[in-house]
């Protein structure tokens, strides 16, 4: 499990061998434990059934400075932590061979050491517009081809059989 520091780049991280209840909420002790008293702590999150038990939403009652927030259903790609275990992916552990399980947390928490030494926190090189505009280009073309006539070779929204419908924002 890792928390990013979105701010500055830095990572709480810790292996556990299972994702239930008692270690993610072990996983939020940590946290509290590391991050100034001070600060709110706004945790953003997937939907997984974890995050939304009754052992976690006790703690959260009790922790008030601690703010859950759910990503969309497939939308993990707006949590920034993502990018960091796709960093962590790639610059580590993509092939290595990790036979015995201490050796792959280990490699984890090299890298996490290595990530704190000198933190940078990522930054989107695009704006949301543009995000945005990717998926109405894609569908452009078979907005198109709805919009023609329909023919015996097309289901009954007149659109080709070979055609993906789009969803267009």
């Amino acid at each position: 499990m890792a928390a990013l520091d979105v701010k500055v780049g830095s990572v709480i991280g810790k292996c556990y061998p299972r994702h239930r209840a008692l270690e993610f909420r072990d996983f939020l002790q940590e946290i509290d434990q590391r991050v100034p008293e001070e600060l709110a702590v706004h945790v953003i999150l997937d939907n997984y059934v974890t995050h939304k038990t009754r052992t976690v939403q006790d703690w959260l009652v009790a922790h008030p400075r601690f703010a859950f927030h759910f990503t969309p259903t497939s939308g993990s790609w707006l949590n920034l932590v993502e990018s960091w275990f796709a960093l962590l992916s790639r610059r580590r552990l993509r092939g290595g061979n990790f036979p015995p399980k201490d050796e792959l947390e280990q490699a984890i928490e090299a890298f996490i050491a290595h990530n704190n030494e000198t933190p940078r926190p990522f930054i989107w090189k695009r704006s949301a517009d543009d995000i945005l505009e990717s998926p109405r280009r894609f569908c452009l073309p078979y907005l198109a081809a709805a919009t023609s006539q329909p023919s015996s070779e097309s289901d009954h929204y007149g659109l080709p059989m070979n055609v993906v419908r789009c969803g267009v924002i």
